[in-house]
């Protein structure tokens, strides 16, 4: 990471406290609610995406973990019976993502760095005007179910932003007990493609920084285990329309400061 000004270094540490909460508290969204913020402050994606990378095999082992750890504890039945992961669906949908996904992994580390900035905007503007107008993507059929994934796949091998696609298909296919946790050993295995990826290729993982970025996340990690709570009882229209707003808005500075 380039020599930086101390308030850039701040607001790094607070975006991954964020990024963090974000994860936690929805079960995905971790990477596409940060990057544009990232790229606004130093605008090279290799240089964030090994230590977003990195979290998200911590954090998402530690959640599915935990979750494991839940339900054998719980009373229901069906619950313990079925396990907290749907692993049936989780490896029907890998057959089809891995092979985007390894696309999109080739054209992250070909691609000029302004370029996939640019390309991270448009997608996160995307994500955001469906957020804004409440309609989130929504997976019909098996035709569009495959695109979806495919779709999600490739993109999360470009930026490991493909999440709202992926979750999109797998909210229909597997039970409400078991979808976060489910999710989370998903993102674990391709962002763990990712990570051999970049260790093939000599890409920085910034180790350094992750020393005191971790810890920043964790906090941000444990206010999003509150809000998950909270949001399971509460209904969440509302700060998804909040949020797409603002997607929208940085999203659009992103592109207008970086063709310029």
């Amino acid at each position: 990471m380039a020599e930086l000004e101390w308030y850039q270094y701040a607001l790094i540490g607070l975006i991954f406290a964020w990024s963090g909460f974000v994860r936690t508290s929805l079960g995905f969204g971790g990477a596409v609610l940060a990057l544009p913020f990232l790229l606004l402050v130093l605008d090279e994606p290799l240089v964030f995406l090994p230590i977003v990378a990195i979290h998200l095999l911590i954090f998402s082992s530690w959640i599915a973990w935990r979750g494991h750890r839940q339900v054998r504890a719980t009373g229901d039945t069906e619950a313990r019976d079925g396990g907290n992961i749907d692993w049936a669906y989780l490896f029907r949908a890998l057959k089809i993502m891995i092979v985007p996904k390894l696309i999109g992994v080739v054209g992250l580390l070909t691609l000029p760095g302004n370029i996939m900035s640019i390309i991270i905007f448009v997608i996160v503007l995307v994500y955001g005007t469906s957020y804004l107008l409440n309609r989130p993507f929504r997976s019909q059929n098996k035709a569009v179910d495959c695109v979806l994934l495919g779709l999600g796949g490739y993109v999360s091998g470009t930026s490991l932003i493909g999440a709202p696609l992926i979750v999109s298909v797998f909210a229909s296919h597997v039970a409400k007990h078991q979808l976060r946790d489910t999710l989370f050993v998903l993102w674990f295995i391709l962002v763990a493609i990712k990570m051999v990826s970049f260790v093939i290729a000599g890409v920085d993982l910034q180790l350094i920084h992750q020393l005191w970025l971790l810890p920043c996340a964790l906090v941000g990690h444990l206010i999003g285990e509150r809000a998950h709570r909270y949001m399971l009882s509460a209904g969440s229209g509302v700060f998804f329309r909040v949020l797409g707003g603002v997607l929208i808005l940085v999203s659009v500075i992103g592109l207008i400061t970086g063709s310029g």
